[in-house]
C-alpha cells in the first residue's frame, strides 16, 4: 500500500543473537538534549530504537508504515501494542539487521515531516510463543508519523512477555520468582 500520506513496506531483519533489531536514524550526531525512554520491548536512546522481538535469532518479519498523521492501532491482530516519542535528525531511517559479521541496514521511505519529532508505535503479536509465523501476517509492526514528544504509553498489553518488560520486579514477585 502506498499513497502520498502513508507508505507501508515490509521486510524481513536478520538477528543473529539478543532477540533484538533496531531501527536507527541516518545521521546519528546532534542528539545531546533528546530524552532516552523505553516502554515494555521498546527503548529509545539518540537516534536509534531497540526493538525486542518475538524470538532470539532467526529472520525477524517487520511491516513498517511511515504516515503523515496517526494511522491508528491494530487492535484487532496485534496483542502487545506501545508508543513512544523519537527525534529524528535527518528526516531518514533504516531497520538494522544485527549478526555477528556485520550490521545490515534497510533503508526505509522518508518520513514524512523531515527532521523533527515522531511517534513510533509498536505493535508485536506471539511474543509468548517466539512468534506465530504460519498466519501471513508479521509479528512486527511499527507506524511512525509527525507528532510532539509525549510519555511512552502502553496501548496494549497481553502477553506474560509483555508483562515482564513492563515491570520485572512484579512479573517475578506475582510468579513467586
Amino acid at each position: 500500500m502506498s499513497n502520498d500520506e502513508t507508505r507501508t513496506v515490509r521486510l524481513t531483519v536478520e538477528v543473529a543473537d539478543c532477540g533484538i533489531a533496531g531501527l536507527q536514524d541516518k545521521e546519528l550526531d546532534g542528539y545531546a538534549d533528546t530524552p532516552a525512554q523505553s516502554v515494555g520491548f521498546i527503548e529509545v536512546e539518540k537516534g536509534w530504537v531497540a526493538l525486542h522481538i518475538t524470538h532470539q535469532c532467526g529472520p525477524a518479519d517487520f511491516t513498517v508504515t511511515i504516515a503523515d498523521r496517526d494511522p491508528g492501532a491494530d487492535l484487532a491482530i496485534y496483542e502487545d501494542i506501545v508508543e513512544i516519542g523519537y527525534v529524528s535528525m535527518s528526516g531518514e531511517v533504516e531497520m538494522s539487521r544485527f549478526t555477528f559479521d556485520e550490521a545490515v541496514m534497510c533503508p526505509l521511505p522518508p518520513l514524512q515531516a523531515g527532521p523533527g519529532t515522531y511517534r513510533i508505535r509498536y505493535h508485536v503479536k506471539g511474543m509468548d510463543g517466539e512468534g506465530t509465523r504460519d498466519d501471513g501476517i508479521d509479528d512486527h509492526y511499527l507506524q511512525i508519523w509527525p507528532a510532539p514528544l509525549e510519555d511512552p504509553v502502553v496501548v496494549k498489553a497481553t502477553s506474560d512477555t509483555s508483562e515482564y518488560f513492563l515491570d520485572r520486579e512484579k512479573f517475578n514477585r506475582d510468579r513467586g520468582l
